[in-house]
């Protein structure tokens, strides 16, 4: 009697890149200082443009670090990230929402 195989899920809107596929995007950490990934600041530009290169298709975005224009997208996109987050304690999810100025 043959098994039957388990299909994978589809992919959801938005899912966050794989840290397989992402690694090597992050800035290095500089004495504390860093956005790095140990530093958990998230992708840098140059690291964003490389993963939508190697990953067609990808909407992937770097964070909002500068004060958005009230009601336009990138406020938008800040205001979401900012609630995500909201439960984030750890010293990676610190450094993201500090990144984003939440």
């Amino acid at each position: 009697m043959a098994v039957a195989k388990k299909k994978a899920a589809p992919k959801k809107r938005g899912d966050a890149p794989s840290r397989k596929k992402s690694k090597g995007n992050y800035a290095a950490v500089k004495k504390g200082k860093g956005t790095g990934k140990k530093a958990g600041g998230g992708m840098t530009a140059k690291g964003v443009a490389k993963y939508r290169k190697d990953n067609p298709g990808s909407k992937l975005k770097t964070a909002v670090t500068g004060k958005p224009k009230p009601g336009s997208k990138d406020a938008g996109r800040r205001k979401s990230f900012c609630a995500r987050s909201r439960s984030w304690k750890s010293e990676r999810g610190l450094a993201a929402r500090r990144k984003w100025n939440c």
